[in-house]
């Protein structure tokens, strides 16, 4: 629909009908220091040709995706993704449908969410998982609230440093004018020492927030984690890379109580950072505390099956201050994507993609560790990722990678003490092939 812009009278209409004298009248509930008083620094108007040839001379400028090769990680990941994951996704029934958070969502919306929600059981090994969230992130401080909740202890949280720093940060934002103390647990060496996480738990803990694997790439001791937070009578928050879960245990398999991750590998371009899409899975005697909402397979009165939203725990649906989240929607659009592309997968292509992803990661932390000014950062075990220790400054080595038509990175500068590391992910996109030219770029 062509955007049209309002005429004077028009705008004097709308101002009458909600009793406003002027538009700087309609916005006088906004302090005026943040209002944007300064003029715009536009240029000047063009025609629409002049426009359109302007815009193509800046499009010219974009480098085609083909030409540089990705190994970059820190959360998101240059994974296949097979051509029938686009072709059902850009289907008119899914594409154009309405934010489907209302009650008359249709049946094929609504059983896409219901496959959805049993795919991320599965993979999880866990009891329940709603229809999605927003992104990683957020899913991480969701499941902090929910921890709260069930726990019913609202002034302690544990986080291990290993976990990515935005995710911390996002915590940290969520908590900062609540009542709540958000203990960091130090890992220098690039995991967690159980030891450590002991003295930082205490039986006012709500949670403990582990990432496997971390945000190094390193494996956790993640099964001892567990069981230090339930030692203390608190639950156990596991943030994964779902495509971990084709060769590592599932966390329901090792008691975790929820389940979070960010969703863009499971058939998501990178595209510029998002919109992306957050996983949340939990144990089933924690549902009616579980933020977002649920949809459940049910009869009609003709007795066929059918599909409902069984659990919608918003603000909007009544809760107001009982609501155990401010949720508004869920990514049903990515999650269709995460749906068909872990369908048309299946468990042996999952286990097929992470192996190779594995397999090719440390090949390529060999080859790179060979290279002068670079090391491997920590000696633990890892899956796709891995840090890269660098004589010197980091940007510098990636600077270097993408004058050669790598991207490499990002550097872990927001980590204590490690200015000098720099993540390095692999895929099973990569190649052998790459990954040699890579190191030799680095070489030289």
């Amino acid at each position: 629909m062509p955007y049209r812009f309002t005429t004077p009278d028009q705008q004097r209409e709308m101002l009458d009908a909600v009793g406003a004298a002027s538009i700087e009248d309609l916005l006088s509930q906004v302090p005026r220091d943040l209002r944007l008083n300064r003029p715009l620094d536009l240029p000047p108007a063009l025609t629409e040709p002049d426009l359109e040839r302007r815009l193509r001379q800046l499009a010219s400028r974009n480098v085609a995706g083909n030409q540089r090769v990705c190994f970059l990680g820190g959360g998101a990941y240059d994974h296949f993704i097979p051509a029938v994951v686009d072709e059902i996704v850009s289907r008119g029934e899914f594409y154009t449908a309405y934010t489907p958070y209302q009650a008359e969502a249709s049946q094929g919306s609504l059983q896409a969410f219901f496959e959805f929600q049993s795919l991320i059981g599965q993979l999880t090994g866990m009891d329940v998982a709603n229809a999605s969230l927003y992104e990683g992130g957020t899913a991480v401080s969701e499941a902090v609230f929910m921890a709260q909740r069930v726990t019913g202890r609202n002034r302690r949280v544990v986080v291990l440093g290993s976990v990515h720093p935005q995710y911390r940060d996002v915590v940290d934002t969520y908590t900062r004018f609540l009542d709540c103390e958000v203990v960091t647990v130090p890992t220098p060496d690039g995991y967690a020492k159980l030891a450590d996480v002991q003295d930082a738990l205490n039986n006012e803990t709500a949670c403990l927030v582990i990432q496997h694997p971390n945000y190094f790439g390193c494996l956790e001791d993640v099964e001892d984690l567990v069981a230090a937070a339930h030692a203390v009578g608190a639950l156990a928050i596991v943030s994964v890379n779902p495509i971990s879960l084709g060769v590592l245990k599932r966390p329901g398999d090792y008691g975790a109580d929820i389940v979070v991750a960010e969703g863009q590998p499971l058939g998501i371009p990178l595209q510029y950072g998002g919109p992306y899409l957050g996983l949340f899975a939990c144990r089933s005697e924690f549902v009616r505390k579980m933020p977002g909402r649920l949809v459940g397979q049910a009869k009609d009165r003709k007795g066929r099956t059918c599909y409902v939203l069984s659990l919608q725990t918003r603000e909007q649906h009544i809760r107001r201050d009982k609501a155990t989240s401010n949720i508004c929607t869920n990514q049903g659009l990515l999650a269709l994507r995460a749906t068909v592309y872990l369908a048309t997968l299946g468990p042996q292509g999952l286990k097929e993609v992470a192996a190779l992803s594995c397999q090719k990661a440390h090949y390529a932390a060999e080859r790179l560790a060979e290279v002068s000014g670079l090391s491997l950062a920590f000696n633990r075990p890892f899956f796709n990722e891995f840090s890269l220790r660098c004589d010197g400054n980091a940007a510098t080595f990636r600077a270097q990678a993408a004058e050669a038509g790598f991207d490499i990175g990002p550097e872990a500068q927001s980590i204590d003490g490690a200015d000098s590391l720099l993540l390095v992910a692999v895929t099973e996109q990569r190649t052998r092939e790459e990954i040699d030219r890579l190191a030799d770029a680095l070489g030289t």
